[in-house]
């Protein structure tokens, strides 16, 4: 069982920055891929950013529209995930949520809460 707990959300202006926080408890999240994710009103949730973890290193991706202006990473001390958005568009007005995907006993993906972000123009 692992529990997110997602924060940093809020109203910020076109071209702001803001940093999304998620923190993970129970199992050792940082041993296993997670993700960032956004809903935006009337649309499907879509990816924005995922880590996968490697024992070289961490392989971090992200979707197009937010490459150059994000950035995600985590502290596998403090079981917290963030993600940096900077350059914010009015587009990127969502709910933003975290997960994790746990392998096993078999393959559950536990999600946040999710956090609002409204970018204004």
């Amino acid at each position: 069982q692992v529990r997110l707990v997602e924060s940093g959300g809020g109203l910020v202006q076109a071209e702001d920055s803001l940093r999304l926080t998620c923190v993970a408890s129970g199992r050792r999240a940082s041993n296993y891929d997670m993700a960032w994710y956004r809903q935006a009103p009337g649309k499907e949730r879509e990816i924005v950013a995922s880590i996968r973890f490697s024992f070289r290193g961490d392989i971090i991706s992200y979707t197009d529209s937010v490459k150059g202006r994000f950035t995600s990473s985590r502290d596998s001390a403090k079981h917290t995930m963030y993600l940096q958005m900077s350059r914010l568009k009015p587009e990127g007005t969502a709910i933003y949520y975290c997960n994790v995907v746990v392998p096993d006993p078999g393959r559950t993906i536990y999600w946040s809460q999710g956090t609002q972000v409204t970018v204004s123009a």
